[in-house]
C-alpha cells in the first residue's frame, strides 16, 4: 500500500489530534472534532486500538508507509538508549521534516514534494530522498532556479509555526543549518511513543 493521499481532514478526525497541518484538514477537524462516520459518539478503545492509534499518528504525521515505520523501529531498537526516544529523534531528522521545521514551507507534504522535485540541496548537493538523515552542521538550500526562490520566499514568510531551537534559519537567504541533534523536547508530535514501541515489539 503506497503513502495516504485521501481526505487528511478524516485522518485528523479518527485520530482526534492534528497531524495533517494543511489549512482544510485543519478546519475539518475544528468544525468536527468527532471520528468520521454516522455516529458522532467515541467508541471507548481497547489498549490495542490505543497503540494502533498512537502508531498511526506516527505514519501519518511524517508520513511513513509502513515498511518504513518498522524499518525505522528496527534501527532504533539496535541502537542504544531509549528506543523509543531514538525512534521519534530519527523522525524528526528526516530531511523533509527538517525542511518544514525550519519554515521552508508550510507542511511535511509540502517539503516532501519539493525534495522529490529536486528544490533543495545538501551541503551543496542536490537531493532528491525525503528520508535523508541529517546531522549537526548540515546546510540545507535551495538551487539556483529561476522562480524557485520566490515562492519559498512566499512560504516562509506565510509560515506561523515557533521557531525550531535545533535549526538555524535565516529568511532572508533561505538557508537552513542544523546545529545540534534534537532531543525528546524538541519532538513536535504529541504521542505516547511507549505504546507504540510495546505495539510494534509484539
Amino acid at each position: 500500500m503506497g503513502r495516504y493521499t485521501g481526505p487528511k481532514g478524516r485522518v485528523n478526525r479518527r485520530l482526534g489530534q492534528i497531524v495533517f497541518e494543511n489549512v482544510g484538514a485543519q478546519k475539518a477537524f475544528e468544525n468536527r472534532d468527532y471520528a468520521p462516520g454516522m455516529s458522532q459518539k467515541r467508541r471507548k478503545l481497547s489498549e490495542y486500538g490505543i497503540a494502533l492509534k498512537e502508531k498511526q499518528k506516527i505514519k501519518f504525521y511524517y508520513g511513513f508507509r509502513e515498511e518504513q515505520l518498522r524499518r525505522f523501529y528496527g534501527i532504533a531498537r539496535r541502537s542504544p538508549g531509549n528506543t523509543g526516544e531514538n525512534l521519534l529523534v530519527m523522525c524528526e531528522c528526516r530531511l523533509d521534516n527538517v525542511v518544514s521545521r525550519a519554515g521552508f514551507t508550510l507542511t511535511r507534504p509540502q517539503a516532501r514534494q519539493g525534495i522529490v522535485h529536486r528544490h533543495f540541496q545538501l551541503n551543496g548537493v542536490t537531493i532528491d530522498k525525503p528520508s535523508i538523515q541529517v546531522k549537526p552542521g548540515d546546510v540545507i538550500t535551495l538551487r539556483n532556479r529561476p522562480n524557485l526562490g520566490k515562492v519559498y520566499k512566499e512560504f516562509a514568510e506565510a509560515n506561523s509555526s515557533p521557531a525550531c531551537d535545533w535549526i538555524s534559519f535565516d529568511q532572508s537567504d533561505l538557508k537552513a543549518t542544523v546545529t545540534v541533534l534534537p532531543t525528546m523536547d524538541d519532538v513536535s508530535l504529541p504521542v505516547d511513543v511507549g505504546k507504540v514501541i510495546a505495539f510494534m515489539g509484539r
